[in-house]
């Protein structure tokens, strides 16, 4: 049974890209009224990161060659932190480019080092939002830059833009050192959170994490709330946990232990997940946050999204990258993050 679950993901995984496209453009014709705007190729609610493509990175991955050219950072373990601007070109987003069909996508041009974390690349005058992306298992450090550039442009977020890269193998039956990566990793993410939270520029932090990097992001505010308390809190905008890759009895005692912060958090679930299905059977049949039924996530005051019935693939663990609607439901968290 699991060596089946694995040879679907490893198919699924080589099709990401063009499921990516397919789903965009089913999910826009879903939308409807959305559509007669999409037709014009025209961007009215335009990303921050469309007209400035670079976003700031934070990563506890050793560099290779000096981070000069690609892979830039690799899946070993780094002893400090670094900090960068990525420089990107974004797909192209007339209504007959190759991207409309899935056969463009952002790519990553280029690394540069910067001195501190509050160096963000989109400064404007006065404290300026920041989304901050957390990503999951079997990521380079490419894909996960791109990944948070595809859904910070996805959601139209107007903010500077921050993807924390930590170490992951990058192999599907790496899954052990990963885990255990993500859970070494906290306290540098907790770092980058405080950072943050200090710099006069910086407005709301709003987070977006995904699969195993939800319990990393986790155990990192954990820590923070233990260290700052309400004032952490009250710089938090919304914390979205995508396909929560976490036990549940383990996620449900560290939402005690970070006091008014659960009330920002907004998770999306999906019982068809088959990543988590995987994710469960490693895990000696314990359930998964993101595999679980609403009502039980609920009963922690948490909001709850059930997508289960807007995954049709084989997967159904990235819906927050492939999806309209999921997208949106991320965008309103940001806009509304206690929820309302």
């Amino acid at each position: 049974m699991a060596s089946r679950n694995i040879t679907a993901l490893v198919d699924a995984t080589s099709r990401r890209a063009v499921l990516r496209g397919v789903m965009s453009t089913a999910s826009a014709i879903a939308l409807g009224g959305c559509a007669s705007l999409a037709s014009t190729g025209a961007r009215f609610d335009a990303s921050e990161i469309s007209s400035n493509p670079r976003l700031l990175v934070a990563t506890n991955r050793k560099p290779v060659d000096g981070a000069r050219t690609k892979p830039w950072f690799g899946p070993e373990r780094a002893s400090g932190l670094s900090i960068a601007h990525a420089k990107l070109t974004p797909p192209g987003d007339g209504r007959f480019s190759l991207s409309s069909v899935g056969l463009d996508d952002w790519r990553l041009d280029a690394i540069e080092p910067v001195p501190q974390i509050g160096d963000l690349p989109g400064q404007t005058i006065g404290p300026h939002d920041v989304l901050i992306y957390v990503h999951g298992f079997n990521q380079t450090f490419e894909t996960s830059v791109l990944d948070a550039a595809r859904l910070s442009d996805g959601i139209r977020f107007r903010g500077d833009t921050l993807a924390f890269s930590w170490p992951s193998k990058a192999k599907l039956l790496d899954y052990g050192y990963d885990r255990d990566s993500a859970m070494w990793s906290r306290d540098a993410l907790e770092k980058v959170l405080d950072g943050l939270s200090a710099s006069p520029t910086v407005g709301r932090l709003n987070i977006v994490a995904h699969s195993i990097g939800t319990m990393l992001t986790m155990e990192a505010l954990r820590q923070l709330y233990a260290h700052q308390g309400d004032m952490i809190a009250e710089r938090l905008g919304a914390v979205v946990f995508a396909s929560p890759d976490i036990d549940m009895d383990v996620f449900a005692s560290s939402v005690e232990r970070v006091g008014p912060i659960a009330r920002k958090i907004t998770v999306l679930t999906a019982t068809n997940d088959r990543a988590l299905a995987v994710s469960r059977w490693m895990a000696g049949g314990m359930t998964r946050v993101g595999a679980a039924q609403k009502a039980q996530l609920e009963q922690l005051g948490l909001h709850v999204i059930d997508a289960s019935q807007e995954g049709w693939g084989v997967v159904n663990h990235d819906l927050f990258l492939s999806n309209g609607q999921i997208r949106q439901v991320i965008r309103h968290a940001l806009d509304n993050p206690s929820g309302a």
